[in-house]
């Protein structure tokens, strides 16, 4: 009966995933020079990214298809993001401390945008790097769909700590459901990196409609939809890329706990429920292997008690394997990361326990030297 119990849910599990990241779709590649294409503005939120900024401004002075302004908007940076973001070329706009109700990024989207006039915004987090031809690859998709076009960059992975990153990516687009088949989906958009036309952003409220948003883009989506505006979402694929939390575990801990803390209810519930089948699917083989080979191993038991030895390893087997193809879409993770992936997914129980936490118990989180407050989630709801 175990072993029936266990093909049926590894099963769901791996059907799931697979129809919630059916239409797993990149940046398109090779997207020529437009003479004849709009103005595009480039908008940097940037706070203490001084490390950060040198190389994304390098791969945008390297575009096929140039922009008309780059604004680094300085968000009370206490490092030399300012200085080193004008001595690369780039416009800086100081954007001081938000007002009441604002989060830092939102306020400074928000005065980057008004602050130019072009007919295209792009928005681009202070990590991200951009190919030469991925420009025209986004002008591209605009061009087919309008709105809102979001792409997650393709995560690069450096030091092994970073690795522990892995479930965070892949449930995070699992929750989304930005990549399901079928309609009905809610809609959602990646940070990093978000390109529209002035008059759409106008007419979904812009940055201002959610600025007291901890997960910005998400509202900024639904802003969109409200508005009766498409949202395209994209992997970055070898277009786009960025490397989070280079600063460190620390930094990494902080970052995924914010970002879970914020981002648990936004997600609907169907999608919601198909991640926690899936993540469930991988602690079952996880500790049933250990069971069964300490079983084998010890003659303790009997294999009835925990499931044939064989049976689990090759449930191993399938659950890496899938996510291995998954991983090897979204980022540069190594062989070890999906061949032992009880590591990471621990990671995963811990940083998530953490994030529930805080929400429960403090109701905030600390990011960027910022108290992060929970409560006042849904403030953009106000009047502008």
């Amino acid at each position: 009966m175990t072993d029936l119990v266990l093909v049926v849910v590894l099963l769901a599990a791996a059907v799931s995933a697979r129809l919630l990241l059916w239409d797993l779709r990149t940046v398109p590649r090779g997207a020529g020079h437009r003479e004849e294409a709009a103005s595009v503005s480039v908008v940097i939120p940037a706070r203490d990214e001084e490390a950060t900024l040198p190389t994304l401004l390098e791969s945008l002075r390297r575009l096929t298809v140039d922009v008309s302004g780059i604004m680094v908007v300085d968000d009370d940076s206490q490092d030399a993001t300012a200085l080193v973001a004008r001595s690369a070329g780039a416009h800086v706009l100081p954007a001081g401390a938000p007002p009441p109700g604002w989060t830092g990024k939102a306020w400074a989207c928000h005065l980057g945008a008004h602050a130019s006039s072009e007919d295209l915004l792009l928005f681009l987090d202070a990590d991200t790097v951009l190919a030469p031809d991925a420009l025209g690859g986004l002008l591209e998709l605009h061009d087919r769909h309008g709105g809102l076009v979001s792409v997650q960059p393709f995560h690069c992975v450096v030091r092994p700590y970073e690795q522990l990153s892995a479930y965070f990516n892949v449930v995070s687009l699992l929750a989304s459901a930005a990549f399901a088949r079928g309609p009905g989906r809610r809609p959602l958009a990646f940070g990093p990196c978000l390109l529209t036309s002035r008059a759409d952003y106008e007419r979904a409220g812009g940055h201002a409609a959610v600025r007291g948003e901890i997960l910005d883009d998400v509202q900024l989506a639904a802003a969109y939809h409200r508005a009766g505006l498409p949202v395209r979402c994209a992997l970055g694929g070898q277009s786009i890329w960025m490397r989070s939390y280079p600063g460190g575990i620390r930094q990494l801990a902080d970052g995924w706990t914010k970002n879970f803390a914020s981002g648990a209810s936004a997600a609907a519930p169907g999608p919601a429920l198909a991640a926690v089948l899936w993540v469930s699917a991988h602690h079952a083989v996880a500790v049933g292997a250990a069971l069964a080979l300490v079983e084998a191993a010890t003659g303790w038991g009997t294999f009835p008690t925990y499931g044939h030895p064989a049976l689990w390893a090759l449930a191993w087997v399938a659950v890496a394997w899938q996510l291995r193809t998954i991983l090897n879409r979204i980022g540069s993770f190594r062989w070890w990361t999906w061949v032992l992936f009880p590591a990471p997914l621990l990671a995963f129980d811990v940083l998530f326990a953490r994030s529930a936490a805080l929400t429960v118990v403090r109701r905030s989180v600390q990011w960027r030297g910022r108290e992060v407050d929970l409560i006042r989630r849904g403030s953009a709801e106000e009047g502008v």
